[in-house]
């Protein structure tokens, strides 16, 4: 039988830019880090998607991480550090090329793989001898990271498996009676998780695209390469999140249709036109460009922009929260188009296969 524990909800307003010593002795933000240095775990906004926190240090309280999501424990955590000065502590070693990412791209959606210490929680790199850290760009993780004294280990604030949490709501939806408590600072920007990028082979590889993109890097550390892994599931133990086990899914079944603009739509509209013969209720997620046409469908009972093909960043930011949307109108199937992988293209084709559990059909 499932423990429950009372949920606590701290809201944290009029967030300003470069606040972090500000919030950081608010009532809210001292409450949720005195849980975290007793370890409990504590959801928290970051610019990507709300993180579930937990002492990086300690294994009692990493296992609660697992239990409250559901997580495999082979699946390895990040470790979020509020300043530099913290790498010490979980980092043996910071190579060259670590340094030029980090004064590039911190704080901000970048994790990377850096050589663990002993004094990292084994549960968090899931007994591997490398750890992935990044530092948020958001001043309540900052300012909460900082007042708990300690790293924090934190995946996203969801259930295993169900789309990542864009807002404290999500998390709510997912975790209430898991977690001692959600800091509540509404909605994250970036929308997707971070990059990661493991720096201790060369050339650096990437494990999980994300909102860094790899002509990014490349400008500043030169070749990296991309592991065939974050697109089709591995079999080995994951390095990074996100590498081996379906993610980020709706309820209803789920599938990409990929090709020529118009014969994507004729296998879509098909493909809705059975799944209404079998009684099932039916969902597109469409685009900006593609909206109107779809809505005016007979076959189509819900459907859902997840913004405009212009505009990759939009639809990176929203893609989260339109596939929770269908899950709130109760679809059954859901048919989606596809995008270019090119730049934030391929973060977004990431999620998107994985939504999807990889059923692509290529019309």
């Amino acid at each position: 039988m499932e423990q429950k524990v009372v949920t606590k909800v701290w809201t944290v307003d009029n967030i300003v830019e470069n606040a972090v010593e500000k919030l950081q002795s608010c009532t809210q933000i001292v409450d949720a880090a005195r849980l975290l240095r007793d370890r409990a775990v504590v959801a928290f906004p970051t610019e990507t998607v709300y993180g579930l926190g937990a002492n990086a240090l300690s294994n009692e309280a990493v296992e609660k991480i697992f239990a409250a999501k559901g997580r495999p424990s082979d699946n390895p955590l990040i470790v979020h550090i509020a300043k530099k000065e913290q790498l010490s502590t979980v980092a043996s070693e910071i190579p060259e090329k670590a340094e030029k990412l980090m004064d590039a791209f911190w704080p901000g959606p970048l994790t990377i793989i850096l050589p663990r210490t002993d004094e990292v929680a084994s549960l968090v790199t899931a007994g591997l001898d490398s750890v992935g850290v990044r530092m948020p760009d958001h001043p309540i993780a900052l300012a909460l990271i900082a007042e708990a004294g300690v790293p924090i280990a934190a995946p996203s604030a969801n259930r295993s498996g169900r789309p990542s949490p864009t807002t404290a709501a999500h998390v709510l939806a997912d975790l209430d009676g898991r977690v001692a408590g959600i800091v509540d600072g509404g909605a994250t920007g970036v929308g997707l998780e971070s990059t990661v990028i493991d720096v201790t082979v060369e050339p650096p590889v990437i494990l999980r695209p994300g909102g860094i993109t790899r002509d990014e890097m490349e400008a500043v550390i030169g070749p990296v390469a991309l592991d065939p892994s974050f697109q089709a599931g591995a079999t080995e133990t994951p390095r990074a999140p996100g590498m081996k086990y379906t993610h980020y899914a709706p309820e209803g079944e789920m599938w990409l249709v990929a090709g020529e603009a118009k014969r994507v739509w004729d296998k879509m509209a098909a493909m809705l036109r059975e799944a209404k013969q079998h009684g099932r209720k039916t969902g597109v997620l469409a685009t900006e460009e593609t909206f109107e046409a779809w809505r005016a469908h007979p076959d189509a009972d819900v459907v859902l922009s997840v913004g405009s093909r212009s505009d990759l960043g939009e639809v990176a930011h929203q893609l989260y929260a339109v596939l929770r949307d269908f899950d709130a109108h109760h679809v059954q199937f859901i048919v989606g188009e596809t995008f270019s992988r090119e730049g934030l293209g391929m973060a977004v084709m990431n999620r998107l296969e994985k939504a999807a559990g990889g059923r692509i059909e290529q019309a």
